[in-house]
């Protein structure tokens, strides 16, 4: 657990150094926020509650599938990688250091739009749904970090860049993120319950109002996440094959 202390202080520090990183995800949630959810929904709190838990997915989503997808992809390009892999500790602390600062910076570049939300809309929860809701973002996460991990340990930097940016935009779009649960288009109704974005936002609203989520979503939301760690697990394999071989 030290060791994997020591490589999430280094990851963050990495991090910090350069701020655009942490912004560049925190962004397009509170951009969301601002021009979509504020001005169409941010008196009614209901509707500006299931918003707010909607774009705090989103920010999951994007913080994840960047952090890891990008940023495993340009470390494996770095010199010092190949050497931490020969330490006798292993990869295990070094992977556990990196989903650590991971779900750190998840956390801060959600700040915005619970900033938001407290201040420019009537969403409201109680004190036991504000837990539950953090304690809800760690458990979506592992779906995304899974997909960001595939992504950077199989492609180079700069195909990771180009695939994480299409990927995460149909996600938010086809699992019902920009919209309401009642209010999407019949194809996103449709599609919405078999993608991860979907089952990761149901748990949002269950754990931030009176939300049923819908069984198909949770199933659909645990075959995917099966699916993905095989993917990264995969990838991971076939990379330190090639850095070895």
């Amino acid at each position: 657990m030290t060791l994997a202390l020591v490589h999430a202080r280094y990851q963050l520090l990495e991090i910090v150094r350069i701020p655009v990183a942490v912004f560049g995800s925190a962004f397009f949630p509170a951009a969301a926020m601002l021009f979509f959810v504020v001005p169409f929904a941010g008196d009614d709190r209901v509707a500006a509650t299931y918003a707010t838990a909607a774009m705090v997915t989103f920010s999951v989503l994007t913080a994840n599938i960047f952090q890891y997808g990008v940023g495993v992809a340009e470390d494996r390009d770095q010199p010092w990688n190949p050497y931490t892999r020969t330490l006798p500790a292993g990869p295990a602390p070094r992977l556990a250091g990196r989903i650590l600062a991971g779900l750190v910076l998840t956390y801060v570049s959600m700040l915005p739009v619970v900033v938001i939300a407290a201040v420019a809309t009537a969403a409201r929860v109680t004190p036991v749904q504000f837990l539950l809701a953090l304690a809800t973002v760690a458990v979506i996460s592992v779906p995304f970090t899974l997909m960001g991990l595939a992504i950077g340990y199989s492609l180079p930097s700069k195909a990771a860049i180009v695939v994480a940016q299409i990927v995460f935009f149909p996600l938010a779009f086809g699992g019902g993120l920009l919209s309401g649960p009642d209010d999407a288009p019949g194809f996103i109704k449709a599609v919405a319950p078999y993608l991860p974005t979907r089952g990761a936002v149901e748990l949002m609203w269950a754990a931030s109002t009176d939300w049923r989520p819908d069984p198909r979503a949770l199933v659909s939301l645990v075959v995917w996440v099966v699916g993905l760690a095989a993917l990264a697990a995969w990838a991971y394999r076939r990379d330190e094959g090639r850095r070895f071989s």
